[in-house]
């Protein structure tokens, strides 16, 4: 009988708390996310502290629940992975905690993981990976295209110099009344409205890969505020459409024009952002009738978010590569991967 590789990973850089085991890097046996949401709705966003309390009373919940539901003992698992960067610090320090202490009661590998490729491995549910890569991550902290010309190979390619799109949609959506986290209710806003509003479209012809979304988060604050000074009630629905046309836009320009630079076999939609579905429609629809020959990976709408599944499957990609760390793994929560050098 062939061995079964189980993978125990941790998930804890905002506001889930997630454990799960996964098998060979791609099938799932449970994947436990405790959600913080309604402790953060009140403030309009994460508070670090808040986030930090409940994954110290959920952590011990979600990793016996994990294993309960998987149905394996620590004495079946082949190595323990855990998030430790990029995130909240002080949330990241108890995933890091959690595992370093399995993984030494139990003698186990300790594998650390970049939150970030754990969301491209989102897509690893959905069908192998054959390289070269892109990746566009889009999430409520980061907004970037990555290029993997290998396996266990990410580099940026290109960022968002200011706000990232999640963050975006959060800050509108309070402006509009929307209840933190915004960005499936301005999705669905969006759905309803038109683009009357023609916000601006930032860096979208600039030569590079780069986002900007700061601009287009003033221009839409400022449109409300104008209307509101003057007693005027604005569409919400044309506000939301117009909103998320000018990031889907952008989104989907610079990484058709990051296509046309990079041959690659596939293109991973991946991060928070990801559920969106205008951005899913759009994307889909530019590379049909620009790069038919990319195949068009989007992570589950399930694993879009931060969850501990998506950790296991990067985490059994890094196991197998070696990856590895000791007891003195800490958080790094400005963590980011290798920027593509010039040469290349």
């Amino acid at each position: 009988m062939v061995k079964r590789n189980l993978i125990l990973a941790f998930e804890s850089s905002c506001d889930e708390t997630s454990v799960a085991v996964i098998e060979d890097g791609h099938r799932v046996l449970s994947n436990i996310v405790a959600t913080q949401i309604a402790s953060h709705q009140r403030f309009g966003g994460v508070v670090p502290e808040v986030a930090s309390r409940h994954h110290i009373e959920q952590i011990t919940k979600c990793t016996k629940e994990a294993l309960e539901q998987a149905g394996v003992s620590y004495q079946d698992l082949t190595a323990v992975a855990v998030t430790y960067g990029p995130g909240l610090v002080g949330s990241l320090l108890i995933g890091v905690t959690a595992a370093k202490t399995i993984a030494w009661a139990h003698q186990l590998p300790l594998v650390p993981v970049n939150h970030m490729a754990g969301h491209l491995y989102a897509a690893r549910f959905v069908s192998d990976f054959t390289y070269p890569m892109l990746g566009l991550l889009v999430s409520g902290g980061h907004t970037e295209l990555v290029y993997m010309k290998e396996e266990h190979d990410y580099q940026i390619i290109g960022e968002t110099r200011d706000d990232a799109a999640g963050e975006a949609y959060d800050k509108v959506g309070r402006v509009m009344g929307i209840n933190y986290p915004a960005g499936k209710t301005v999705d669905q806003w969006a759905a309803k409205g038109h683009d009357t509003f023609n916000f601006p479209r930032a860096m979208e012809k600039e030569d590079n890969f780069d986002f900007s979304f700061s601009g287009l988060k003033s221009a839409f604050i400022n449109t409300v505020h104008n209307a509101d000074q003057r007693g005027e009630v604005l569409d919400k629905y044309d506000l939301a459409a117009s909103f998320q046309q000018s990031v889907v836009d952008v989104l989907v320009a610079k990484t058709i024009r990051a296509l046309d630079e990079f041959p690659v076999k596939q293109l991973i939609l991946a991060g928070g952002v990801a559920a969106n579905q205008g951005l899913r429609k759009q994307l889909s629809a530019g590379l049909q009738a620009k790069h038919p020959e990319v195949q068009l990976l989007q992570a589950p709408l399930k694993y879009c978010g931060d969850n501990a599944a998506m950790i296991g499957a990067a985490g059994y990609v890094n196991y197998l590569h070696g990856d590895r760390a000791d007891g003195s793994l800490n958080a790094v929560p400005g963590l980011s991967f290798a920027h593509l050098k010039e040469e290349n």
